[in-house]
């Protein structure tokens, strides 16, 4: 196990489940992920703006940026830019980049949302994946962004606005209770989870409130999630669960068979993507999707 006097603000439980979890090599790599100061990270918003256009805007202000090889739209500062810096710029205040962690981006890209097409976003504030999907149709798909948390719905709506994605319903109810009328094209379920990949040393982010029985909630709250999204989901269509979780316990295999869609294991499955996320270091999961994109693992 790793010496706690190394890495004192972590939760000692969370120590304990990386070392069983993964190797003592990999250990000591995620808690220096935590310690790192990650970079930030910002989507040009296509709805509003070219990236030439934003680009020119953040050159003339002296801020420096380095493409993603996966996106088009994907961009981090490559150096010390704040996001405050970002946040001061008309490019920011009309709504023309969000910033967004670049792991926060893949979901949306996996699930390649169409024009014409009804996706939910199941749990949606504060909003970064909803617009993204609004621009990567160019205002085409019908959008429902649930959010269960009125303070967090009124962000969502603001956001939404603010990028200018004209055709999102947001609807402040737990996705859990959608009636069964509904069905959707695509799914997104990025999951609620304790956490446990995006935590921060450097802003101590995630870790006051990270706990065992945080994993057990949520745990809970994602199998009921997914029991949804697989009644809601049209036959042959496709949903992508994600979560910000490096902890096996904290986050739901997808081993269950429906008359919907075929949910099986990560090795011969076929109708959804699985994510994990730790911060802006992002890999994809092995796939049990058909037509996987495999993406890169992410700059911190």
């Amino acid at each position: 196990m790793p010496n706690l006097n190394n890495v004192p603000t972590l939760p000692s439980y969370l120590l304990e489940r990386l070392s069983a979890c993964y190797s003592q090599e990999q250990t000591d790599r995620i808690c220096a992920g935590y310690a790192a100061q990650r970079a930030v990270s910002f989507r040009v918003n296509t709805l509003k703006a070219t990236v030439p256009a934003v680009l020119e805007q953040l050159q003339t202000a002296g801020i420096a940026t380095t493409p993603v090889a996966w996106s088009e739209t994907a961009f981090f500062c490559t150096d010390s830019t704040t996001e405050a810096q970002l946040q001061a710029l008309s490019c920011y205040e009309n709504g023309e980049i969000y910033l967004q962690s670049l792991s926060s981006m893949l979901p949306p890209i996996v699930l390649q949302p169409q024009p014409k097409q009804e996706i939910l976003d199941m749990t949606a504030a504060p909003g970064g994946k909803t617009t993204q999907m609004a621009a990567m149709t160019q205002n085409q798909a019908n959008i429902m962004a649930c959010e269960l948390h009125t303070i967090r719905a009124e962000k969502l709506k603001y956001n939404v606005e603010k990028q200018g994605a004209k055709r999102v319903t947001v609807s402040i109810t737990d996705a859990r209770r959608l009636s069964p009328y509904f069905s959707f094209d695509r799914i997104l379920l990025d999951a609620p989870c304790s956490g446990s990949g995006t935590l921060s040393l450097h802003t101590g982010a995630g870790l006051q409130n990270f706990s065992p029985a945080l994993v057990q909630k949520t745990v809970k709250a994602q199998r009921a999630l997914l029991k949804k999204a697989v009644s809601l989901l049209k036959k042959n269509q496709e949903m992508v669960y994600s979560t910000c979780s490096i902890l096996p316990e904290d986050k739901v295999e997808i081993k269950r068979r429906t008359g919907c869609s075929d949910f099986k294991d990560r090795t011969s499955g076929t109708a959804a993507h699985c994510i994990l996320r730790h911060g802006n270091a992002a890999t994809a999961a092995k796939s049990i999707c058909r037509n996987a994109v495999c993406l890169p693992r992410c700059p911190i």
